[in-house]
């Protein structure tokens, strides 16, 4: 009588351990190659804060800084008026004190206009009510970060940070910062203009 035929192994039991193996010799191969490249410098980059005002407090600065200007001019005014005698004089200080009042009643609205913003790249700034001007700052365009404290301001506890750029026309200054607020702005924007002029 003829043999029954044999029952023939499945290789695809024994193989499907074998590829698993392999699988798992590849993974760790590339796990080993990733731990052994160098990790690349992280850079300093600013996330976007939306859009920041200065302190409530730059109002007074502001108020201070207009009423010592219409006392000199009103008084240039009044002196040519009582030692030259020119009658028109009186009228030009009246015209100063008036102009003088009406923009101290808009100074709590022109400070409030005044606003900036970090961004990834630049920073952007932007100030004024009826006629609004906003200018974006790119950080590896600026050449000189200062701080500048009047006698009014330093008094409260504020500061300008001033941007220098290679054109005079972007230039811009944040008015209004508290002065802890505006070293640590300063010292940020310098480590990030430094990085991107490195090309980082």
């Amino acid at each position: 009588m003829p043999e029954a035929p044999g029952v023939q192994p499945d290789e695809t039991e024994h193989d499907e351990p074998r590829q698993h193996q392999e699988v798992q010799g590849l993974q760790q191969a590339q796990q080993a190659d990733e731990s052994q490249q160098p990790l690349e410098p992280q850079q300093p980059a600013a996330s976007d804060t939306g859009w920041l005002r200065v302190s409530p407090k730059y109002v007074l600065v502001e108020v201070v800084g207009s009423i010592i200007g219409m006392v000199i001019f009103v008084g240039l005014a009044l002196g040519a008026h009582f030692l030259l005698d020119w009658q028109w004089a009186l009228w030009v200080a009246g015209a100063i004190a008036v102009v003088s009042l009406v923009g101290i009643a808009f100074e709590p609205r022109r400070v409030r206009s005044i606003q900036y913003r970090l961004r990834a790249d630049d920073l952007l700034f932007r100030r004024g009510i009826m006629f609004q001007r906003q200018v974006a700052v790119p950080y590896g365009r600026m050449q000189l970060v200062d701080i500048t404290r009047g006698p009014v301001a330093r008094a409260l506890g504020l500061a300008d940070l001033k941007f220098v750029t290679a054109a005079a026309s972007s230039a811009v200054t944040v008015p209004g910062l508290p002065m802890e607020e505006a070293d640590r702005l300063r010292d940020e924007l310098v480590a990030l203009a430094e990085s991107r002029r490195a090309g980082l």
